[in-house]
């Protein structure tokens, strides 16, 4: 079912997915949730490759990953648009996006927090480091653009601990 492979193998797709529509980070708590993410590197640090992800405080999806400190990105190629849609535009906190959207969680194979199984690439991710943003440290346009609402992220660091691809 699945097929392990280098987590920079699909580098193109991945950048190519988070400008053009975005990917899903998932968290679990009692229950898993998903949200889509447009913001995101991959990278090397540490020794390890890490996958780092930008979370708002006012998500759901951060007392999620807060608590558990493990997430899972899943990325598809082609199609779920409307569900990626729907991920970014509600809250895990009101409704239920698996049942909603009809996403099937598939277990990690190495962490609990599980991926989409109608997704074509799988990060699985143990948070090694998070920092949250200072915007006293913050260019002032970036400031005045993005965070109007003073609703600052956190930077997960998380280390990718499982890479793999539908086969």
């Amino acid at each position: 079912m699945f097929k392990e492979v280098a987590y920079d193998e699909y580098m193109t797709k991945v950048n190519k997915k988070l400008r053009s529509g975005g990917i899903f980070l998932t968290a679990k708590g009692e229950k898993p949730n998903t949200m889509t993410i447009g913001w995101g590197f991959i990278g090397h640090m540490w020794g390890k490759p890490i996958f780092l992800v930008p979370v708002r405080k006012t998500r759901f999806t951060y007392g999620l990953i807060e608590k558990s400190n493990e997430f899972t990105v899943s990325i598809p190629f082609d199609g779920l648009k409307k569900e990626l849609a729907l991920c970014g535009s509600k809250s895990g906190r009101d409704i239920d996006k698996f049942r909603e959207c009809a996403l099937e969680a598939v277990e990690g194979t190495v962490i609990n927090t599980p991926v989409i199984g109608q997704c074509d690439l799988h990060y699985e991710c143990k948070v090694v480091f998070k920092q949250e943003m200072n915007p006293e440290h913050l260019d002032i346009e970036y400031d005045g653009k993005w965070y109007g609402k003073k609703d600052y992220h956190m930077l997960y660091f998380g280390e990718i601990v499982a890479c793999y691809v539908k086969e």
